[in-house]
């Protein structure tokens, strides 16, 4: 009788099944042929001559826009630069850049590597490589920077308004995952993690090894600015920490595939040792994994601010000529059941915005200690503290290059031989103020994109001579709003300056010693891991 009944209900979930893949896979077959005659014909019967690889490229953008933005085609270069940023290593001059305006500017030349070691600095602009201009380049113009150990390209670049040239020999660059670790206070040991690569987890055992030989009773995380990375390495790192068995993070889609369990793997290092953990706005994916886990482990305190919030887990799918596709397949959640996407870009506004959930909205979680925890976007530490804010504001002023191009004019007009006695005065945080007028940066709010939106459809209703004046004065009121608003950021304003010069001088060793005996989230963790009751009541 069971097997009279079951049978016919395999046979008609297979049925329904097949008739469903069927039916996508006509539909799929069918918009392929519909768009191949298309492009086509739109490549033979244009007026004008039409480059079929612009045109696909630009159909492909278009096709993924409305999609989330981790979700991506690679062209070959591109298939390339990622397999980089997994290894951690590659040949080339040693600096992060950034296009700009027919211009490579120079964001951080590494320290004793070829860029350095040719003189350039943070805010050079990069004009022409060999004896071609960047006017002249495509958008991929960094691509001439890249060649061969040993060989070498000379750079035409200005600096402070004077043009001149340099010869780089290229090398092979090493990006660490760890690239800075101290005992600090005899009993801390303090551990900087960039990057989630390929050697995330052996570098960080090493530096969790080493600076327990050198006596460290305490351990303090910083996750600040860390983008992410490989999942794998996410859960190797809390592996470190906490015992070989436990579930780390979950992901869950449509597709029954991608539906997986992580858990760690190998024996622990230390599952006793007191840990703080920091993390801020740009904390984000595999970093979110580490503190989200730790945190509903009850296994760390975090401090600083609200994390980035990507809950999306990514896979590259091998296309032709070399090309790939990196295509968001899951979410993924904390030990607890949170998803922590901030965005949601399955529903959005009437202006095509992604939703960001009502913190009235966000779900309570609990902790394997009973703690409570949220979701809603983004790992909330235990301890917030200002400084490592990323309010609206200030991330306009980091979009808009202003505390970066602010940090390049100080470092030409102030001689620092000392990281030690540092601060960033009244007088220097006047200067910027007058620096954002002087150079007109034209930040952009959320609000004036909202009202610029609205001017722009009242253009449409033949509307806007009635509401240009009134619209006007509200540019004004907007921008007196957007003055006291820096002002009321500064401690984060201040905070994020003070780094950016620091590196220009000091380079980031000197910066991380800076921030050991300055920096109001390391001396808070500090704080908490030498008040062990506190620490206790955090956890518990």
């Amino acid at each position: 009788m069971k097997k009279r009944i079951l049978i016919p209900i395999v046979a008609l979930g297979i049925f329904f099944t097949t008739v469903s893949f069927k039916s996508d896979f006509f539909e799929i077959a069918k918009q392929i042929e519909i768009f191949t005659t298309l492009f086509k014909e739109l490549n033979m019967n244009y007026v004008d001559e039409v480059t079929p690889a612009t045109l696909m490229d630009k159909a492909i953008k278009g096709m993924l826009e409305d999609l989330d933005p981790y979700t991506v085609y690679w062209n070959e270069q591109q298939v390339e630069d990622a397999k980089i940023n997994n290894s951690g290593i590659y040949t080339g001059i040693g600096a992060s850049a950034q296009s700009r305006k027919d211009k490579i500017i120079i964001v951080e030349p590494y320290k004793d590597y070829p860029a350095d070691k040719a003189g350039l600095k943070a805010g050079d602009e990069i004009i022409k490589i060999g004896n071609i201009p960047i006017t002249d380049l495509a958008e991929d113009a960094g691509d001439l920077l890249k060649g061969a150990p040993g060989s070498t390209v000379d750079v035409t670049y200005i600096r402070q308004g004077k043009t001149a040239t340099t010869t780089i020999t290229r090398g092979a660059v090493e990006l660490k995952a760890v690239p800075f670790y101290k005992l600090i206070n005899n009993d801390i040991g303090y551990i900087v993690l960039s990057q989630f690569n390929s050697k995330t987890t052996l570098e960080t055992k090493d530096a969790l090894v080493d600076l327990k030989s050198q006596g460290a009773k305490k351990i303090i995380l910083d996750l600040r600015g860390n983008p992410g990375g490989l999942l794998d390495q996410a859960i190797s790192v809390v592996n470190l920490f906490v015992d070989k068995g436990l579930v780390i993070t979950t992901t869950k889609s449509v597709i029954q595939q991608y539906n997986q369990v992580y858990k760690t793997k190998f024996e622990p290092v230390d599952t006793e040792i007191p840990l703080v953990v920091l993390v801020n706005g740009r904390s984000a994916s595999a970093s979110e994994i580490v503190s989200g886990g730790l945190q509903d482990l009850d296994r760390a305190v975090i401090i600083g601010a609200r994390s980035f919030g990507k809950g999306l887990v990514q896979r590259p799918k091998k296309l032709t000529y070399g090309t790939q596709l990196k295509v968001t397949i899951s979410r993924y959640y904390t030990p607890s059941g949170r998803c922590i996407q901030a965005l949601d870009y399955w529903h959005r506004d009437e202006n095509g915005d992604p939703i960001r959930k009502d913190p009235k909205e966000y779900n309570a979680f609990k902790t394997r200690g009973g703690r409570t925890v949220y979701d809603g976007g983004g790992i909330l530490p235990d301890i917030q503290l200002e400084s490592a804010a990323y309010s609206p504001i200030t991330t306009a002023l980091l979009k808009d290059n202003a505390i970066f191009d602010y940090a390049t004019k100080y470092y030409y007009s102030h001689n620092m031989t000392d990281w030690k006695n540092f601060k960033f005065s009244d007088a220097d945080f006047q200067d910027f103020l007058k620096f954002l007028k002087t150079n007109n940066f034209e930040f952009e709010t959320e609000t004036e994109k909202k009202f610029a939106e609205g001017l722009r459809t009242s253009e449409d209703d033949g509307m806007n001579k009635e509401i240009s004046a009134s619209y006007n004065q509200l540019l004004v009121a907007i921008n007196k709003a957007k003055d006291k608003t820096v002002l009321e950021k500064r401690v984060e304003i201040e905070s994020l300056l003070t780094d950016e010069i620091l590196k220009r001088y000091f380079y980031r060793e000197g910066l991380y010693n800076y921030q050991i005996e300055h920096n109001p989230e390391i001396k808070e963790a500090v704080a908490v891991l030498d008040n062990t009751s506190r620490y206790n009541k955090i956890l518990k």
